[in-house]
């Protein structure tokens, strides 16, 4: 394969505020990597950070590698040190890695206000460590920082960087826009320029976009489109500041749009499920709107898409959603029409088609329910529900009907504030009545109504409140504002989502509860033809 698809997710990507990976954290980030196929794994800097040297060693007998090798990263010698007697060079070498990519200066200034040496020396540097590790059986990448600011700066200089990695036996040299300021058409340029100046064929140089004119994507996609086979990306565009370009978007844009295989086969249509394991190891919630694998990558919401939808999904899909294992949603919200409630009823296992009346009675509830307030996109427990109420012979029988609930909330002495929920239920035509204390009313009353049922359901023991969010609806204000409220519920094998809303919170919020316990007490539903 002539592309080098160059993964730093452990490094450059580890650097983005909040992520902090454990040992373990990236042996497992390794693993996921080399399942979607990435060339290369940059696992850390051996030598100057402790957890890296452990990695290294751990991953000579923990990591059984497919499709990567594992890359270890540093700096070029010291100035004015003997590459030989360099601790952080041979920190590289007893790493054991095949590749090694060491960071070298190729802005004047850096070399001469940071570095505080000359930029003869700089060279020298960098001639001396890509020889000795060259010399040691490795494979030596060479990263240029702030390449393309010091290119615009001074030319000549950054190009006799470049001149002196490859001529030291570097196989390949990387641009990095390390400021990421760079805009695709000055990316182009400055590769012609370089290829121009140096004779060095595109296909030998690498590159490296950091995000903050987010154009980090389309300045890897323009590099590779100028000649550039080797491009450095992390997942998800983890970085520091607004991060890296993101393989999942550069690798699909690459294979999908331009035709150029830089994966094994079969590799890119695990980019959602890695996108989002990944996501969970970084401990930072999956972006919904990122392209490709983000949830809503492929949701449609208006009316008009859904009917287009309906004849050709690739109407409105750029590409399958498959390729790259996610999948096309439809969003219910008072932009729908007929065709989108159509197709997302099918998609919950419920058939519309033959039944106009229904359809047009579901559709007219949903745009009335939006008008007030509510909101569907999010919740299709309840709106599942809905349309099983409407639905002949899919109606489902409610596990229990509400006769009153009560809240309480007592402030004591002691500093204490305790609430306490009573429920009057009907179950199976049994009247029950139970009491419950919580940490608040909402809580009081989920106590309450799970004592009531589960003498009846004892599966409620499984059912888990994941996550509880209140919002004021838009366009009202103040204390007794129209609040729309959201509960999510797990039971172990799935998840699901209800709403309510009402311009009391307790009564939204017990809405959506009981629409949390209905639907998650409900059989599955019988597709109708």
């Amino acid at each position: 394969m002539d592309y080098q698809v160059f993964d730093t997710t452990l490094r450059d990507g580890g650097q983005r505020e909040g992520i902090s990976y454990s040992v373990v954290d990236k042996l497992a980030v390794a693993r996921l990597l080399d399942e979607f196929g990435v060339g290369f794994i940059e696992g850390g800097w051996p030598g100057a950070m402790p957890k890296d040297t452990e990695f290294f060693e751990r991953a000579k007998t923990e990591l059984d590698l497919k499709n990567a090798v594992l890359v270890a990263f540093g700096a070029t010698r010291k100035a004015g040190v003997d590459v030989a007697a360099d601790p952080q060079v041979k920190a590289l070498i007893d790493a054991g890695t095949p590749v090694v990519c060491v960071v070298a200066k190729s802005d004047i200034r850096h070399v001469e206000r940071a570095l505080r040496t000359t930029g003869e020396e700089n060279l020298a540097m960098v001639r001396d460590t890509v020889a000795h590790l060259v010399a040691n059986g490795r494979r030596a990448f060479v990263d240029c920082e702030h390449f393309f600011d010091g290119f615009r700066y001074d030319p000549q200089y950054t190009a006799s960087v470049v001149t002196a990695a490859f001529e030291a036996g570097a196989e390949r040299v990387v641009m990095c826009d390390t400021n990421g300021g760079m805009l695709p058409s000055m990316i182009t340029a400055a590769i012609n320029e370089v290829v121009a100046r140096t004779g060095v064929p595109a296909d030998r140089l690498g590159i490296h976009c950091q995000n903050d004119t987010s154009c980090a994507v389309a300045n890897t996609i323009a590099a590779v489109e100028a000649g550039v086979q080797h491009f450095q990306c992390t997942a998800n565009g983890y970085g520091e500041r607004p991060g890296n370009a993101d393989l999942f978007a550069v690798v699909s844009n690459l294979q999908l749009k331009l035709g150029l295989k830089v994966l094994p086969d079969g590799c890119l249509e695990n980019a959602t499920r890695v996108s989002t394991a990944l996501a969970e190891i970084a401990n930072i919630a999956p972006d919904t709107h990122q392209a490709y694998v983000g949830a809503a990558a492929f949701a449609h919401k208006a009316g008009l898409h859904a009917s287009a939808i309906k004849v050709d999904p690739l109407l409105y899909n750029h590409v399958d959603p498959a390729v790259v294992g996610n999948d096309m949603r439809i969003l219910v919200t008072e932009m729908a029409g007929r065709a989108s409630i159509e197709l997302k009823s099918r998609e919950l296992g419920l058939d519309l088609a033959g039944h106009p009346d229904t359809l047009t009675e579901v559709t007219r509830k949903v745009k009335e329910l939006e008008a007030g307030g509510w909101s569907f996109e999010a919740a299709d427990a309840s709106f599942e529900l809905l349309v099983r109420d409407t639905l002949p012979g899919a109606a489902l029988a409610r596990p229990f009907t509400l006769e009153s609930y009560r809240t309480q909330v007592e402030h004591r002495e002691d500093g204490q504030v305790i609430s306490e929920a009573t429920v009057k239920v009907r179950v199976r035509g049994e009247r029950v009545i139970a009491t419950a204390e919580g940490n608040g009313p909402v809580n009081a009353l989920d106590e309450a109504l799970r004592v009531a049922l589960s003498q009846h359901y004892p599966e409620l023991k499984g059912f888990q409140l994941a996550d509880y969010k209140v919002r004021i609806v838009e366009g009202s204000h103040g204390s007794n504002a129209i609040t729309r409220v959201l509960v999510e519920t797990r039971d172990g094998r799935r998840d699901w989502t209800t709403v309510g809303v009402h311009e009391n919170v307790v009564e939204a919020s017990w809405k959506a509860l009981t629409d949390a316990l209905t639907f998650g007490l409900a059989p599955a539903p019988v597709t109708t033809a």
